[in-house]
């Protein structure tokens, strides 16, 4: 099972727009979540993260939070070059979309967290919170034979446990049936940790895009991914 993304289907919102069917329009402004926006510039404006570059721009470091993008915001827009892919000059939401992201606190993820965010976008993708996974033991190996399917056993020959392979008394005893954990409890709650993770961060852009970010196209409501898909919220 991958671990790292689920398809967007994940929690399928009939309301909400994927990136790339997202537009900008010719005047006025659409209002789309925060989400919806991410999406737009990495899929449809095709923006990227160049954290060397924004730290060369502004003689920062990205990672300083609201205050600093508060402060810096207009002039990235300026003359940030957040890299793209193309030659065509990008739209300033979405370039203020890229620089938000790149200045993404440790509080919440910084730089790793930033690339997981735009890596997600650019595949319209959510994390993969493990919907229906149930904590798993299955044996190592199965056998066929003319009387149906059969865990694989072998000899125990490990010390200490209950028939060590000198004390084998009859043919069926002294063997044991190695078994692994596909899916466990911890797996199941690092996954879901995960998606908290990234949704905690979703929530701090999108304030950035309200309180911080003048946006020229857009006005980035509260919609926000489900809080617990798991649990059907």
């Amino acid at each position: 099972m991958n671990l790292a993304v689920a398809h967007q289907g994940a929690f399928a919102d009939p309301k909400r727009a994927v990136g790339a069917a997202v537009q900008a329009p010719r005047t006025g402004k659409l209002e789309v979540s925060a989400l919806e926006l991410i999406e737009w510039a990495f899929q449809r404006e095709k923006v990227g993260l160049d954290f060397d570059e924004i730290e060369r721009e502004t003689g920062a470091s990205p990672g300083f939070g609201m205050e600093w993008v508060l402060i810096e915001q207009a002039r990235l827009g300026v003359k940030g070059r957040i890299q793209g892919g193309g030659s065509s000059p990008r739209h300033h939401d979405a370039d203020m979309v890229a620089a938000s992201l790149a200045c993404l606190p440790e509080t919440y993820g910084g730089r790793r967290m930033a690339v997981m965010i735009a890596e997600l976008a650019r595949a319209g993708e959510v994390p993969d919170w493990m919907g229906g996974a149930v904590p798993a033991c299955e044996p190592v190996d199965w056998r066929g034979s003319k009387h149906g399917r059969y865990a694989v056993r072998e000899v125990c020959r490990v010390p200490g446990l209950r028939w060590p392979a000198d004390q084998v008394a009859g043919r069926d005893n002294g063997y044991w049936c190695p078994v692994t954990y596909p899916v466990d409890a911890r797996m199941i709650a690092a996954a879901r940790r995960r998606y908290l993770d990234w949704r905690g961060a979703i929530h701090h852009l999108q304030l950035i895009f309200q309180m911080a970010c003048h946006l020229t196209s857009f006005t980035v409501s509260n919609s926000l991914p489900p809080r617990a898909p798991w649990k059907g919220a």
